[in-house]
């Protein structure tokens, strides 16, 4: 499961990806939008920052920037960057393995399925950028549009 970091990590680059277009979004608009409590929203974006997903102007105008194009954006980027690796267990990680425990980690078939989950959700969350993520809302708000609703 996400932490509340990484789920607001996400939402706080979409909405830059979505009101920005090059432009600094004022951090208090974004919070607005995005119902995330405005100290909670300063500490993600400063960290989305250090890992050099956003940009930041300071004055009358200013605000928070998305540092390059959305395009270049993975979803799995910035989860990893706010919570670590993706893998639901220690021994199933590439980039922070440990030893969970088990007698034989070579031959152990639950490793082996931990192993092909990481491999399944990296491969969705690597591949997806947040222009892809933008167009589907796009998309599903389009076809919302289409739905006639009749009440009486």
């Amino acid at each position: 499961m996400l932490s509340s970091r990484a789920k607001y990590a996400t939402r706080a680059i979409l909405d830059l990806t979505l009101h920005g277009s090059g432009d600094p979004v004022p951090i208090h608009e974004t919070a607005e939008r995005q119902e995330i409590p405005l100290k909670f929203l300063e500490q993600v974006l400063l960290s989305l920052k250090r890992h050099g997903f956003v940009q930041s102007r300071k004055g009358p105008g200013g605000g928070y920037f998305l540092a390059r194009p959305a395009s270049q954006i993975s979803l799995g980027a910035v989860v990893r960057a706010m919570d670590g690796p993706l893998a639901m267990m220690s021994c199933a990680s590439i980039t922070g393995y440990m030893e969970c425990g088990c007698p034989d980690p070579e031959t152990c078939g639950l490793r082996d399925i931990w192993k092909q989950a990481r491999d399944a959700l990296s491969a969705v969350l690597d591949t997806t950028t947040f222009a892809d993520i933008a167009a589907r809302g796009e998309a599903l708000s389009a076809d919302r549009a289409g739905i006639l609703n009749y009440v009486i």
